[in-house]
């Protein structure tokens, strides 16, 4: 699932490229990708509106459009949004140029695709098909319990460690689980859960109440230190993210333990285990991270 680096990757990468360009018109195969309202509904309301910006909020793209419109979509587990030219062959979208978009198969699930008036479009590519999209009022973002709920921005400037210990010291559970927690802190996921405990060699099963003072310090410093660099690399790629050009992010190179179970830890030279926690996976060392 992208997680806050690649969807600020995404972010980025649109506001370079659909600011103060129209939505002309809007194609999808699988109508239950617009969550709210209709999409037919949602098809009238959109065709006509001006984009004004992009923004992030945890893992949600926030489009603001003309008449206090905002596009709000989640791109789950296996979704991106693409910047290009398709036209229809058949059933399904052919990139009209050579690259990326038409030669990565990660780029060529396209259920929902937006026409621009410049030309171009704007278009998600989903697998799974999980990815969510919903069109709200600006004065009624209020009331979306998916944003209302979310914790602060872990990169924002005044989300200061005082701030942090005391979110966390309040909590109960495991610290990767505490840390993924989207009502904790917002953005982080497994990913990026992994590789900021093995930074900070803290056992993803320690339970937050166990943890000193000085290992919350380490996780907070590492936090911010491995999400600047992801945005920096343009986001891990390992799965189905690519950026809106259709291209792989390339943080993997700094990818130290998230799905490298069985391989050697780079610090110690122990191999990296891997187990099931609240359904999903933690990767650690046994040895620079002991329980």
């Amino acid at each position: 699932m992208p997680e806050l680096p690649e969807v600020e990757t995404i972010v980025s990468g649109l506001k370079k490229r659909i600011l103060n360009r129209r939505i002309t018109d809007v194609w999808t195969d699988f109508a239950k990708i617009v969550k709210k309202p209709g999409f037919q509904r949602f098809k009238k309301e959109i065709i006509g509106k001006k984009i004004l910006d992009v923004k992030r909020r945890g893992k949600n793209i926030l489009i603001y459009l003309s008449q206090e419109k905002i596009l709000l979509v989640h791109q789950k587990m296996t979704g991106h949004f693409l910047v290009g030219k398709w036209k229809k062959a058949g059933e399904k979208w052919k990139a009209v140029t050579k690259g990326p978009l038409s030669d990565d198969s990660a780029n060529q699930f396209l259920h929902l695709v937006f026409r621009l008036n410049d030309g171009k479009q704007l278009a998600l590519s989903d697998m799974r098909k999980f990815a969510k999209v919903e069109l709200w009022n600006e004065k009624n973002m209020k009331d979306n319990e998916s944003i209302r709920n979310l914790g602060p921005e872990p990169l924002e400037k005044n989300f200061s460690f005082a701030k942090f210990l005391k979110l966390f010291s309040e909590r109960k559970g495991k610290i990767k689980q505490v840390l993924m927690d989207q009502t904790v802190v917002a953005g982080i996921g497994n990913i990026y859960s992994d590789e900021i405990l093995w930074a900070a060699k803290i056992n993803p099963l320690k339970d937050v109440s166990s943890l000193k003072k000085d290992e919350f310090r380490k996780i907070y410093l590492f936090m911010k230190e491995i999400l600047k660099k992801a945005i920096k690399e343009g986001g891990e790629s390992i799965s189905d993210f690519r950026n809106i050009e259709g291209n792989k992010g390339a943080f993997d190179r700094y990818r130290m333990v998230y799905r490298r179970e069985n391989e050697k830890c780079s610090r110690c030279g122990v191999l990296i285990k891997r187990i099931k926690l609240g359904g999903r996976s933690a990767h650690f060392c046994p040895k620079c991270q002991p329980i």
